[in-house]
């Protein structure tokens, strides 16, 4: 996990965390403004559906690595990992510069199957995302 130039450690530690302990389903990164690092941590937490969508900035993009919990068409219990990246309205010019970071996450977190990028609230709608992932 250390091999991702440009994350600060307590960002690198969140993820981990992330794949290791039940009660943290969130991370959110930002950019930083620090040379040499690219990504800081801004969240890491155990948020529901609601909770992740009032985190986010309604005019800031940022990269979100989320594992959502959700039913199958069978009925049984899942959980996939998630990578977004967002960026509304207001928040276009920071695309590119969060693209590396999001090409970067794709690479390191093998685990996560399910990319995307959300510009509205409703692309994270949860009924959708459960479908992505499921």
């Amino acid at each position: 996990m250390s091999s991702l130039a440009g994350l600060t450690e307590e960002g690198i530690d969140a993820l981990q965390h992330l794949k290791e302990r039940r009660e943290v389903n969130t991370v959110i990164l930002r950019r930083t403004e620090s040379p040499g690092l690219e990504l800081e941590l801004e969240l890491e937490g155990n948020l529901t559906h609601e909770e992740l969508l009032q985190a986010l900035p309604p005019d800031q993009a940022r990269l979100i690595v989320h594992e959502l919990a959700f039913a199958s068409r069978e009925g049984t219990r899942r959980h996939a990992q998630l990578l977004i990246l967002w960026v509304p309205a207001g928040g276009e010019g920071q695309e590119e510069s969060y693209t590396a970071g999001y090409t970067a996450l794709k690479g390191l977190l093998a685990e996560v199957h399910v990319h995307l990028t959300a510009r509205r609230r409703d692309h994270l709608e949860y009924r959708r995302l459960a479908a992505l992932a499921g």
